[in-house]
């Protein structure tokens, strides 16, 4: 079993750790270059079957960066409870791999019907809550750590909500005792869906309050990512640079949060491995100059 520190890893600075997506396009690059990166952020999915060259490579890069395993497929807010062959590969990656963070999502996929896969949109309501609650728990229970959900980007809605969404949150990770994964890129597109629909907040004033209202205490990551007007939608795609709005959102993050890890996602149009890396150095000066203004107005 691998040591629960990387045999070859330094931090890169005394401020925010930051780390990349490592996708199959840069596992060749990363491994050849090794890159100045405080962490590397894979798909636990990608790294289920047993043995192989996916593992391997995964084993390669763990000797050299700490990994946080980051999921699409537990199904947390399942009312139906979790799928037990997922959690069980989850969990054998997890003793193998021994990760700094693992995350999932606040989200169902799992139904009497079968799988949607898809990210779905849990209701805001009590029953909901206790739903998740219950299979975070069994999560924890698991793996014998505390996981980080992640906020969602919705392109549906459910009616009646019984509370908002920070409240949902903030109390899933007070009764589990686990963390959240706070993705900014989300918040924005959630915005920016909502003003389409007619809402006349302002997108970046209303990602603000979303922030200001998550506890600092329960949060463990920050996830920045670009996105794509499609019309009528505004879509996650991953698949761009991060937008001058959610930089700006980053630093009211950092400000509000502290030096939380962040991480550059990147799923779609993949580019080269320095594009990449430019992003995560403008990650760690955005980060720099908000902790820096904190401390002048303390």
């Amino acid at each position: 079993m691998l040591s629960a520190t990387p045999l070859h890893h330094t931090p890169c600075s005394a401020g925010v750790p930051v780390g990349i997506g490592w996708r199959h396009p840069h596992y060749a690059a990363l491994l050849e270059q090794r890159p100045a990166l405080d962490f590397i952020e894979v798909h636990s999915e990608n790294f289920f079957a047993p043995g192989g060259a996916a593992l391997a490579v995964l084993r390669e890069g763990r000797a050299h960066y700490p990994v946080s395993l980051h999921g699409v497929g537990l199904s947390l807010g399942s009312a139906t409870g979790l799928d037990p062959w997922h959690l069980d590969q989850l969990a054998r990656l997890v003793r193998l791999i021994e990760p700094v963070r693992v995350s999932d999502h606040a989200s169902f996929a799992r139904g009497p019907g079968g799988h949607a896969a898809d990210l779905l949109p849990v209701p805001l309501t009590h029953a909901a809550l206790d739903a998740m609650c219950a299979n975070v728990a069994r999560v924890q229970d698991r793996l014998r750590r505390p996981i980080a959900v992640e906020n969602l980007s919705a392109y549906v809605r459910w009616r009646d909500p019984e509370m908002d969404e920070p409240s949902f949150l903030n109390t899933l990770a007070q009764r589990t005792g686990g963390q959240l994964l706070v993705d900014v890129n989300n918040l924005y597109v959630n915005a920016l869906n909502a003003q389409l629909r007619g809402d006349t907040q302002d997108p970046l004033a209303h990602a603000r309050r979303w922030l200001d209202a998550i506890a600092p205490a329960h949060v463990a990551e920050l996830h920045l990512a670009g996105h794509v007007h499609c019309g009528d939608i505004v879509i996650d795609d991953h698949g761009s640079r991060v937008v001058d709005a959610v930089w700006a959102l980053y630093r009211h993050a950092v400000q509000r949060f502290g030096a939380v890890p962040t991480l550059i996602e990147w799923d779609t149009d993949v580019p080269a491995l320095g594009v990449l890396l430019d992003e995560a150095d403008r990650a760690r000066a955005v980060a720099r100059q908000a902790l820096a203004a904190e401390e002048l107005a303390a």
